[in-house]
C-alpha cells in the first residue's frame, strides 16, 4: 500500500519549479556525484514498487532541474539533474561485504567506522510510469563526525517519457517530499540560439525569390534538407493554413499579409517556421485592392422595418469606411451611416478570403440605395455597389408575372382539391360532423415570454405565411403600438372578441423556458387569484410578452374547466428535435401541439376548420369573464 501511495503522489503538485533557459553540461551518460564522507557511489535502475530495505538515510530535500547534455560539438540531449540533501543516522551495521567475524582487529575497527547505505529517487512524467534510480554508497563515519548532512547529485541522460514541455514529478522513496519541474518548451529552448546543437530545433530555411519575368515567386530551401519540406500558405498570421505542394506562387496571389509555414515531416522534427516575407512590400498591396468584392441586399429587422445589408470580402483584413448613398449621378451620401471596417469581427471563409458584414437600418429600399467603400491607402473610393429595386421595372414584367401566377394558381388548386381538401374533410368528420372548409378565420399568434432573436424572427415569418394563406392574423410583436396604448392585457381581450365573432385559434409558441414559466404559474396561480388588490402592493414591471403569455394561461385554465380548451388554443414549436410533447405541463395537456415546419400541413388543416367553430353562448362568456377577473387582479 505504501508504494501504491507513492505512485498516486506522482500526480500531486506540491512545489512547482520552472525554467525557460537551459544550461549546457558536459555529461554524455548517466552518473552520480557524492559529497565528502561518502565513497564507492554507484547507481543502478530500481523498480518503483520494491519493498524498501532497512536504511540509515533520511532525505531532507530534493532540487530537480534540467540541462542540455553534450560533449564537444556533438548534438545536445535533454538530461535530468537531481540534487539530494540527506541526513545519515548512526549505522547499526550493514557491514561491507567480505568482512567476517574472523577478520583482523584493524578490519573490525574499520567496519565500525564505515557502513553501507543507499538512497532511491524516482521521477514520472504522465502518462509514463515512474522510473527510479538507486544510489548505493559507503558512509565514512570519521569524515562525517562533524557534519551529518551530505549531498548526492544524480544525472539522468534522456529520461524515458520526458520531452520538451513535459511536467515531471521527482520524489525520494518512502518519503512525502514531492517536487515538480517543468521542461521548457522547444520554442523557448531554440530561442537560445541552440539550433545548431539541438536536432529538434532544426526547421527548413525558406528563401522567396521574386521572378518578375515569369510573374511568380519561387520558393527555395537550404541545401541541408534531404527531401522537399511541407509548405502551407495562410493569409494573416492567424489565418487558416492551406497546403501548398508547388515551389512557385503566382504573383497575382501574393499579398502583404501572406505567410508561409514550413516544416519537415520525417517523424522526428515537427517544429514549424512561420514567415511573412512580403509584409513591407507595397507593390503587392494592389493585389488586395483588386480582389475586394462587395455585395448588398435587402433585409428586414425584427420590427419589420427595412434594412440594407452589405458584405465585403478581401484576401487581407482592411481598414477603412463603408457608407450608404442614393443612386444618383454622384451617389450622394446618406449622412450619419458611416461604419468602420476595423470595428467588429472579420471571419475567414473556406477559400481563405476574409469577410466583414454589416447592416444599415431604416434605409428606404425603394430608392435603390448603394454602398461606397473607402480603403485605407487607396487614392480613390470603391463603388457604388447598388441594390436594384425590382419595383422600378416590375411593370415590364407584369404580363409575365400574371401568366406565371395563373399557372401556379391552377396547379395549386388542382393539388389542394385532390389532397388537402380530402384531409380537411376527414378531419372535420372526426370532430363532430361536416364543417365549412376554407372559411376565413382569425388567428392570434402569441410569442413565448423569453423570446430571443431567432424565435422572434420565426414568429414573424409564421404570421406572414398565415396572412398569405388568407387568415386574419394578429401577432403580439406587430401590435406594440396598440399594446402601449391599451395595455397588453386589454389588447388580448380585444383579440378574443374578434376571435369570438370570426372563429379561429389562439396559437401559442412554446420553448423550454416557456414550459418552465407555465409550471411556475401553475404552482402560483391559486395564490395570485385569491390575493386582494390591496394586498398586491406595487405592480411588478413585466414585458408585454410576459403579461400576454401569462393571461393566455389563465384563459386556458378557464376553458379546461368547461372542457373546450382545445377548441380555442393550439401549441406550436419551431424546434424539430424538441421533446416538448413529452414534457407538457398538466395545464397544456390535451391541446394539440405541432412541430413546424415538419407538421405545417396538419397545422393549416387545424386552422382551416376553425372558422366553423365560432365561440358563442354562456360558456364562452364565462371564460372571458374569468380572464377579466385575472386581469383585474393582475392590474
Amino acid at each position: 500500500m505504501l508504494h501504491t501511495g507513492w505512485t498516486i503522489w506522482c500526480v500531486l503538485l506540491t512545489l512547482h519549479i520552472s525554467a525557460c533557459h537551459l544550461e549546457i553540461s558536459g555529461y554524455d551518460s548517466d552518473g552520480v556525484i557524492c559529497s565528502e564522507g561518502l565513497s564507492n557511489c554507484t547507481m543502478k535502475d530500481e523498480m518503483p514498487f520494491n519493498v524498501p530495505e532497512k536504511n540509515a538515510v533520511v532525505v531532507q530535500s530534493l532540487t530537480p532541474y534540467f540541462k542540455l547534455c553534450c560533449r564537444d560539438r556533438a548534438p545536445c540531449v535533454l538530461c535530468l539533474m537531481i540534487e539530494t540533501e540527506i541526513n545519515i543516522h548512526p549505522c547499526k551495521a550493514q557491514e561491507d561485504e567480505g568482512h567476517s567475524g574472523n577478520g583482523e582487529e584493524d578490519d573490525g575497527e574499520e567496519t565500525e567506522r564505515n557502513c553501507k547505505a543507499y538512497v532511491t529517487v524516482c521521477y514520472c512524467a504522465a502518462p509514463a510510469m515512474s522510473m527510479c534510480k538507486k544510489v548505493e554508497f559507503t558512509v565514512n563515519r570519521a569524515a562525517l563526525s562533524h557534519e551529518k548532512q551530505s549531498k548526492i547529485s544524480v544525472v539522468i541522460i534522456e529520461p524515458p517519457g520526458v520531452s520538451f514541455s513535459s511536467r515531471v514529478i521527482v520524489y525520494p522513496e518512502a518519503s512525502l517530499i514531492r517536487e515538480e519541474v517543468s521542461v521548457p518548451s522547444l520554442d523557448d529552448v531554440c530561442a537560445q540560439e541552440l539550433q545548431e546543437r539541438l536536432d529538434e530545433c532544426h526547421v527548413p530555411k525558406l528563401i522567396s525569390v521574386i521572378n518578375k519575368e515569369m510573374n511568380r515567386v519561387e520558393l527555395q530551401f537550404d541545401a541541408r534538407n534531404k527531401s522537399f519540406p511541407s509548405v502551407c500558405i495562410q493569409y494573416e498570421k492567424n489565418g487558416k493554413c492551406q497546403g501548398w505542394n508547388r515551389t512557385t506562387i503566382p504573383l497575382y496571389s501574393v499579398t502583404p499579409c501572406i505567410c508561409l509555414q514550413v516544416w519537415d515531416e520525417d517523424g522526428q522534427r515537427s517544429r514549424r517556421s512561420l514567415s511573412c516575407p512580403f509584409t513591407d512590400t507595397d507593390v503587392f498591396q494592389r493585389n488586395v485592392w483588386q480582389n475586394v468584392s462587395v455585395s448588398v441586399g435587402p433585409g428586414q429587422m425584427n420590427n419589420l422595418h427595412p434594412m440594407l445589408s452589405w458584405n465585403l470580402s478581401a484576401p487581407c483584413r482592411l481598414e477603412g469606411e463603408v457608407w450608404p448613398c442614393k443612386k444618383e449621378s454622384s451617389c450622394r451620401e446618406m449622412k450619419g451611416f458611416r461604419q468602420q471596417l476595423s470595428h467588429g469581427t472579420w471571419k475567414q471563409n473556406s477559400k481563405g478570403q476574409w469577410n466583414k458584414t454589416g447592416v444599415f437600418e431604416e434605409i428606404n429600399l425603394k430608392l435603390s440605395p448603394c454602398v461606397m467603400v473607402k480603403v485605407k491607402g487607396m487614392d480613390r473610393e470603391l463603388g457604388p455597389f447598388c441594390f436594384e429595386n425590382t419595383d422600378r421595372w416590375h411593370w415590364s414584367l407584369l404580363i409575365v408575372g400574371i401568366m406565371l401566377l395563373l399557372c401556379l394558381t391552377v396547379f395549386i388548386s388542382s393539388y389542394l382539391l385532390r389532397h388537402d381538401f380530402v384531409k380537411k374533410w376527414v378531419w372535420s368528420w372526426h370532430h363532430g360532423g361536416f364543417v365549412q372548409i376554407g372559411m376565413k378565420c382569425h388567428v392570434v399568434l402569441l410569442s413565448p415570454p423569453d423570446v430571443d432573436d431567432g424565435v422572434s424572427e420565426s414568429v414573424c415569418r409564421l404570421g406572414s405565411q398565415l396572412s398569405n394563406q388568407g387568415f386574419s392574423v394578429s401577432v403580439d410583436q406587430w401590435s406594440r403600438k396598440e399594446q402601449c396604448t391599451l395595455g397588453p392585457l386589454p389588447w388580448l381581450y380585444s383579440q378574443l372578441l374578434e376571435l369570438k365573432s370570426l372563429g379561429g385559434r389562439v396559437v401559442i409558441v412554446l420553448t423550454h423556458k416557456a414550459l418552465e414559466r407555465v409550471k411556475t404559474w401553475t404552482h402560483q396561480n391559486q395564490g395570485v387569484i385569491k390575493m386582494k388588490r390591496e394586498d398586491m402592493g406595487f405592480p411588478q414591471k413585466s414585458s408585454p410578452y410576459s403579461d400576454v403569455f401569462t393571461a393566455s394561461l389563465c384563459l386556458i385554465q378557464a376553458d379546461k374547466q368547461l372542457g373546450r380548451a382545445a377548441e380555442r388554443f393550439v401549441l406550436v414549436t419551431f424546434d424539430p428535435n424538441s421533446s416538448i410533447d413529452r414534457s407538457l405541463p398538466e395545464l397544456l395537456q390535451g391541446l394539440r401541439l405541432f412541430q413546424l415546419p415538419s407538421q405545417t400541413q396538419a397545422f393549416l388543416s387545424e386552422l382551416a376548420v376553425a372558422g366553423a367553430g365560432k365561440g358563442s353562448g354562456k360558456d364562452m362568456d364565462r371564460v372571458e369573464m374569468e380572464g377579466i377577473r385575472w386581469m383585474e387582479v393582475k392590474v
